[in-house]
């Protein structure tokens, strides 16, 4: 009986790490283009925030000097 239940434990393991290995589904596919696509935009409005920054500064220091 314990052999028994050893094999039906090991087959569901079994079973259970082939189903994760399954290929990727159209819609997790897209999600992953998706993911990879706010991350771009993300990084661009980190950087054009940057750029507004810079300029601000940039702007700052020309009114600070004409105003001497």
């Amino acid at each position: 009986m314990r052999t028994l239940v050893q094999a039906v434990l090991a087959l569901t393991v079994g079973i259970t790490l082939l189903a994760g290995c399954e290929q990727k589904g159209p819609m997790e596919k897209a999600g992953q283009k998706v993911d990879k696509a706010v991350e771009g935009v993300g990084k661009e409005m980190k950087k054009a925030g940057e750029k507004v920054g810079e300029g601000l500064e940039e702007a700052g220091k020309k009114v600070k000097d004409a105003s001497k």
